[in-house]
């Protein structure tokens, strides 16, 4: 027993030896940061003090109110995109929907993440307020439904991680590979690597936060987003 026990450490000493010589390449160091301070190496859709960086649908500049590091899209506003691009990428923001208990379903505080301006993770009022599972926060809108409502009373924070992969495309510029994407809510899984089946097209795209109005009865929404930013992912 106790050569056996000799021999066996010999050949984890040696399979130490074997990994401590590798010449494998380290991983890059990123600085998690903490509270409001974002990961070293990501890039801050937000500065905190004015829009810049984000323009309307028009390609116009975006008029949403800022202060003391939060910004306030109210209806009418229109559909405000980043003016920089990404592909894949790891998206972090925090939002705090309105109290508007006169309304129900969709017609409450009602939002989306658009990545690439196209493909949309909803943002709704769901606490207390049932509607089209395809529709809820945290929903892939109109095609996946959240695995489970994580949402928090209106006018209190709450945040979207999103992780991201792009389309994948060949020199033609025919999708070979559709997008997929997986996302938390308030630091729940919601979407788990969902394949978006809808809408892919090659290249990159901005980050669109929508204004949910211009159609009859669309009732007035101050929606507020703050600490947005990404880290640009290679696939």
């Amino acid at each position: 027993m106790a050569d056996m026990m000799r021999r066996l450490l010999g050949f984890v000493c040696a399979g130490c030896l074997l990994f401590a010589q590798s010449e494998e390449p380290q991983p890059p160091v990123v600085d998690p940061g903490g509270g409001t301070q974002p990961l070293s190496d990501a890039i801050a859709l937000f500065n905190g003090s004015d829009m810049s960086g984000w323009v309307n649908d028009k390609g116009e500049p975006a008029t949403c109110e800022v202060s003391d590091g939060v910004m306030t899209c109210t209806s009418g506003t229109g559909n405000i995109l980043t003016t920089g691009t990404f592909q894949s990428a790891q998206i972090h923001l925090e939002f705090a929907t309105p109290s508007m208990p006169d309304h129900t379903g969709q017609l409450r505080g009602n939002s989306g993440v658009y990545l690439h301006a196209r493909y949309e993770i909803q943002i709704l009022d769901s606490y207390e307020n049932p509607t089209y599972p395809k529709g809820a926060l945290g929903a892939l809108y109109g095609q996946s439904p959240p695995l489970v409502n994580a949402a928090r009373p209106p006018e209190q924070w709450q945040s979207y991680d999103i992780v991201f992969h792009a389309p994948q495309c060949d020199q033609s510029g025919a999708v070979t590979k559709k997008a997929a994407v997986t996302v938390l809510l308030n630091g729940i899984l919601v979407q788990d690597h969902v394949t978006i089946e809808q809408g892919n097209a090659c290249g990159p795209g901005p980050l669109m936060l929508q204004d949910h109005s211009g159609f009859e009865g669309a009732p007035v929404t101050a929606m507020r987003f703050r600490n947005l930013w990404l880290r640009k992912l290679h696939d």
